[in-house]
């Protein structure tokens, strides 16, 4: 992931999660929402019950790696926030990145769960 690429304020955040959509699964949240560039950004979360710092820039660094590796299936001009859950913890790459592919086919479908 570049750093233009990248939701980094925490105005930005708090408006995409507040005002955008949510689909979920048990490993991952998603929110998105149109925004008027012509790009994709990600913006990642990791809780501090995830683990220690360790821990969580490890999640984070794999996440980044499967949202580089899957970028082609997001639609443009949105930004998308992902927020890691715990039971993440007990997943494997492959079932991680397997809820990172259906959620965002699911964002691009316009399929929204309600908060």
């Amino acid at each position: 992931m570049k750093k233009k690429d990248i939701v980094k304020e925490n105005n930005d955040f708090q408006n995409i999660i507040k005002t955008g959509n949510l689909v979920k699964d048990k490993n991952l949240i998603i929110y998105y929402k149109n925004n008027t560039d012509n790009k994709i950004r990600f913006g990642i979360s990791v809780g501090k019950k995830i683990g220690n710092a360790v821990t969580r820039n490890l999640y984070k660094r794999r996440l980044r790696n499967i949202v580089d590796n899957n970028k082609k299936l997001c639609s443009n001009s949105k930004d998308y926030i992902i927020i890691i859950k715990k039971s993440c913890l007990n997943a494997t790459y492959q079932d991680i990145e397997n809820s990172f592919i259906k959620l965002i086919l699911n964002s691009n479908k316009g399929e929204k769960n309600e908060k």
